[in-house]
């Protein structure tokens, strides 16, 4: 799953549907689902996280609005959110999908996101316990010295 998720698309592809996007747009106003689609799918896989990020839009907005192709929608949602590590969002879609029907790549990425966000988590703990041993030490050195003042001035 990771080497899915790590995978890029080719600039040339999403320089291409993001025309194809803005020139639906620009002739009448209105993109049709289907380039929106391709555009936000190329998007979730773009190396820019601002490129992910419109992507999901994109994609969530498709899914309120097309409840047909809500199953594709859905996927690459959760996809998306586990590539820019909003593992909280991930999930979510990903037990949407599940809701929705079985499926083993979707299994897979879920297992994926617990993963990683698990490390998240214990590399929270461990920068804040971290933290609050430099900042007992700190507080131990300074009661030190201000003992070893104190016997100094007597």
């Amino acid at each position: 799953m990771e080497e899915l998720l790590n995978e890029v698309v080719p600039q040339e592809d999403l320089e291409r549907f993001e025309r194809k996007y803005l020139h639906e747009f620009e002739l009448d106003g209105e993109v049709s689902t289907e380039t929106k689609f391709e555009y936000a799918f190329c998007l979730v896989r773009s190396r820019y996280t601002n490129d992910i990020r419109k992507g999901i839009m994109i994609l969530e907005d498709l899914c309120r609005l097309h409840p047909d192709g809500r199953r594709d929608y859905i996927y690459y949602l959760a996809f998306g959110n586990a590539r820019i590590k909003n593992y909280t969002e991930g999930l979510k879609y990903c037990r949407a999908f599940l809701d929705i029907e079985s499926n083993d790549q979707v299994r897979s990425l879920e297992e994926y996101i617990k993963k990683q966000s698990d490390k998240e988590v214990a590399k929270g703990i461990a920068v804040a316990g971290g933290a609050a041993l430099v900042l007992g030490g700190i507080l131990g050195l300074g009661i030190a010295m201000a003992r070893n003042k104190q016997k100094r001035d007597k």
